[in-house]
């Protein structure tokens, strides 16, 4: 089989990997001049999660440079602790900084898989001998197989299925995290501080002390601000958190400085349908929430059930792809339906904010938490591809 795939994040170089264990012709094509260096620290949880890594041959490669992730404190003005959330839900059974982890897959599956940099899908056509492609760059290829692993923005649902704003809804708030010098002496223990509608954070690099990594959310409508909008991404965080206390004011005076920032709208995907002829939707592209949780460990194993029903089928697309939708219809669905990361991160009134700090107080409301993330990440029925 020829399969292209758009994205070279995560899900794609994992799917790449997966494909090339059963001898297909891959191509990975990504709109980016190089992997990606930006983003959070992701984590993986539960059994399932940890059984494919196992089975893609990248968990132990993962551990060596995983972060060790802290609890989550959230503080007040003056720094004092409000609530604390274990490390078993910041950082699930093992986290790793989303950079780490592309470059895991990006080693396991570069040496047979073609990786093309800088060029983009700009047109698709489905017809009787495969996906006829064209590229930004203005090459072109027919392929047996298409698949978008292209994130929550994705250029080949776009073109495939229709506009985004079909696809993706708003979800009240943005998101932005940038580096900062540690000379707050910030732990690796994240530390959050709000007021209703804001949050702020910053937990140190635990392999570089003198690092440190800022987070925010916030409330608000869409902005209209393009993800290569740098200067205008900067004004929005410095319009939305100036005046506000805590370490706040040196944590924009470092955004200043930051030559990559990671700045999204929070957005729910729903798609009617994970695939349309010969082209399929994987990770956030299928099934994304910009701040889930759990979106990194899903993306993942669809791309190892993608690879084993392509393999199982023995190249018959139709029937792949629809035991493919089958399958993580249902596994992605049980958590990505109801995520609301900004709703918890940052309350938007001053009596839900109370109501969320009261909550979390509690030691058997922090425990019922570890317990149901561990069981929305597990699927005992997942098959043992060969």
């Amino acid at each position: 089989m020829r399969v292209l795939i758009s994205g070279a994040g995560i899900a794609g170089p994992a799917l790449a990997g997966c494909l090339a264990d059963a001898g297909a012709e891959t191509t990975v094509v990504e709109v980016a001049p190089r992997l990606r260096t930006s983003g959070f620290a992701v984590d993986f949880r539960g059994p399932t999660h940890l059984r494919v890594l196992e089975r893609l041959g990248v968990l132990d490669d993962i551990k060596a440079v995983q972060t060790h992730g802290g609890a989550m404190r959230t503080v007040d003005a003056a720094g004092k602790t409000i609530f604390e959330l274990p490390a078993e839900f910041a950082g699930g059974d093992v986290e790793i900084r989303r950079r780490d982890l592309t470059a895991v897959l990006h080693r396991r599956s570069a040496d047979r898989t073609r990786y093309v940099f800088g060029d983009s899908i700009v047109a698709l056509h489905d017809g009787r001998a495969g996906v006829e492609v064209q590229f930004r760059s203005g090459n072109s290829g027919t392929y047996d197989a298409v698949v978008g692993a292209d994130g929550i923005h994705s250029t080949v649902r776009r073109l495939a299925m229709g506009p985004e704003e079909r696809f993706v809804k708003h979800l009240g708030y943005h998101i932005a995290g940038w580096d900062v010098p540690n000379d707050l002496g910030a732990l690796t223990v994240a530390q959050q501080y709000n007021v209703p509608g804001r949050m702020a954070s910053v937990a140190a690099d635990d392999r570089d002390p003198t690092r440190a990594g800022a987070l925010v959310v916030w409330a608000s409508k869409p902005l209209g601000i393009g993800w290569q909008d740098l200067d205008a991404q900067k004004r929005a965080v410095h319009a939305t958190f100036d005046g506000l206390g805590w370490h706040v004011p040196r944590l924009l005076s470092g955004l200043a400085d930051a030559p990559d920032l990671y700045f999204d709208a929070i957005s729910r995907v729903s798609v009617p349908t994970l695939h349309k002829g010969r082209i399929a939707l994987l990770g956030d592209a299928a099934w994304g929430v910009t701040l889930g949780g759990m979106g990194v460990g899903t993306g993942v194993v669809g791309a190892y059930v993608l690879a084993g029903e392509l393999a199982r089928a023995g190249g018959d697309v139709t029937a792949a792809f629809a035991a493919y939708e089958k399958r993580m219809r249902s596994y992605a669905g049980r958590w990505q339906k109801g995520a609301s990361p900004g709703h918890f991160l940052a309350p938007a009134s001053r009596t839900g904010l109370w109501l969320r700090n009261t909550m979390f107080r509690r030691a058997a409301v922090r425990r019922l938490l570890v317990s149901s993330s561990t069981a929305l990440a597990s699927a005992s029925d997942l098959p043992d591809y060969p």
